[in-house]
């Protein structure tokens, strides 16, 4: 399996702090947001990576992450998105590095407590398909929220205003390399964007996505300055990327 990171975006959310870098290379509590995304993939066994990231600021990456070997990573490359459309359409750009093996798909702002191996072990034993990290959470309308019936996801609604369940799909997606198919046949949405939601609809109609629950705090760091100083705050007193724990659960 391969990981690819998305750390594209203007980071308009958090301006002005992203008008003199990446929004990825913001420091949350001791090191820069990009290293965590990094860690969690090289702490579930995945050591070939792929950073998709786009912007004024993209060439600073290289400086600070090299060759990825201070991480223990055996490959790190990098792609450029030329314009924002969409995380899906990031996605795609991954296709020949991911070739004929599965993928494991982060988003760049998104924090985790705890490690994401069991879900990865689990979608190497579902044989194929997808599978997705939900997490409880007090807002669910502004995330893709998923719509449950008889305890697996019927579908995916993306910010739906009135939820469905309390539930929120992470930056954690986990695919087969037929996901670049998927990608390939989308439609753009109505704000002219490749959705990450239609991807796993995708996959839900044919029946070939799971999910697991996230343990522990998940924090979007790009969301807001309050998701920001949130995440400061979750990583300094309680830590990231941690082993999981036992009871990691699979569904909702």
């Amino acid at each position: 399996m391969k990981g690819v990171i998305l750390a594209g975006g203007s980071g308009s959310r958090l301006y002005p702090l992203t008008r003199i870098t990446n929004k990825h290379l913001l420091p949350v509590y001791n090191q820069p947001m990009i290293y965590f995304p990094i860690q969690l993939l090289v702490g579930a066994g995945i050591d070939r990576i792929l950073i998709v990231t786009g912007g004024n600021h993209a060439g600073e990456y290289l400086p600070l992450l090299g060759n990825g070997s201070a991480f223990g990573l055996k490959h790190l490359d990098y792609t450029f998105q030329e314009r924002a459309a969409g995380i899906a359409d990031a996605l795609g750009l991954a296709r020949h590095f991911v070739g004929g093996d599965d993928v494991c798909v982060l988003l760049g702002d998104n924090i985790f407590e705890f490690s994401i191996r069991p879900t990865v072990e689990r979608f190497e034993r579902q044989g194929g398909g997808a599978r997705v990290l939900l997490a409880r959470v007090d807002h669910p309308e502004h995330y893709g929220v998923p719509v449950f019936k008889d305890g697996q996801i019927e579908r995916i609604e993306e910010k739906p205003k009135a939820p469905a369940s309390s539930y929120a799909v992470t930056g954690c997606y986990l695919y087969d390399n037929l996901v670049f198919e998927v990608v390939k046949g989308l439609e753009p949405s109505a704000r002219g964007e490749l959705e990450i939601t239609d991807v796993n609809n995708a996959y839900l109609r044919r029946g070939r996505l799971q999910h697991d629950v996230v343990e522990g705090y998940w924090g979007d760091c790009g969301e807001s300055f309050d998701s920001l100083l949130r995440a400061n705050t979750l990583v300094a007193e309680s830590g990231a990327n941690k082993p999981a724990p036992d009871r990691q659960v699979s569904s909702a």
